[in-house]
């Protein structure tokens, strides 16, 4: 999908690997420029130098979403640096597999905490600098584990569940500003820590469960990505959007 954001700038929350690092590269790729942020910035500061390299302007910034006035502190100084925050990628995110009845307190309240608490959080900064500069477009990072059931993940797909939701609820609120909030659900994607696993029984279980039969490709995402931030997106709010093979309408 060719998108051009040129003069268009973006915030993506948990930026140091995985997805979120993927989706700062798509967007800088695009025309974008980049704000990255995550807890550990020595990987931020690698990608960004990445980044530059290939002609984009990266701006790299330490941010703990459990940490509510820094949150506030730091998306207020990116907002200004940048000029205007166009594009939110909310990604930052933990995960615990774990029975449910094995779920401690503090288990729960750590994954609600960053998943939930702590994407409302960053939606919320950015939603009022968004009001001040005539909207845009934030990109809630959910999972299929919001919308269907998966083992030993109760506090995972719960919050899951929860923003969606919360997508839904931005989106009818900030409607009005000019604010397009949606969501992006992927389904089981390959990455270099789940290998092994694919190959054992139970992940071979897993494909036999996928109409595609394989598990989606960081670059998968890329289209969906581009397409909610986007213009092409203009009339779309309050959407969430699978990408899982068609594990979610897979048959009983």
């Amino acid at each position: 999908m060719q998108v051009d954001l040129s003069g268009r700038t973006a915030l993506v929350t948990g930026a140091s690997s995985g997805l979120g690092a993927h989706f700062a590269r798509v967007l800088a790729g695009a025309g974008a420029a980049v704000a990255i942020v995550a807890r550990r910035t020595d990987r931020l500061e690698a990608l960004a130098g990445e980044l530059r390299a290939q002609g984009a302007r990266v701006l790299v910034a330490q941010m703990d979403v459990l940490d509510r006035p820094a949150t506030a502190t730091c998306v207020a100084r990116l907002a200004a640096e940048l000029g205007r925050i166009d594009i939110l990628v909310n990604n930052a995110g933990v995960a615990l597999t774990k029975p449910a009845l094995d779920h401690e307190d503090a288990d729960f309240d750590a994954v609600i905490d960053v998943n939930l608490r702590g994407a409302f959080a960053v939606a919320r900064e950015v939603g009022r600098a968004m009001r001040e500069t005539g909207g845009g477009s934030i990109i809630n990072i959910a999972s299929i584990v919001g919308l269907r059931q998966a083992g030993q993940l109760a506090a995972y797909a719960i919050s899951k569940a929860g923003l969606i939701q919360m997508t839904k609820q931005l989106a009818l609120e900030w409607a009005r500003h000019g604010i397009r909030v949606n969501a992006l659900a992927p389904g089981y994607l390959q990455t270099e820590l789940n290998e092994g696993f694919i190959e054992s029984e139970q992940g071979q279980a897993i494909l036999r469960r996928i109409p595609q039969r394989r598990l989606g490709r960081l670059e998968d995402l890329d289209g969906p990505l581009l397409l909610l931030a986007s213009d092409a997106s203009a009339y779309m709010t309050g959407s969430v959007l699978t990408i899982d093979g068609g594990h979610l309408v897979s048959s009983l």
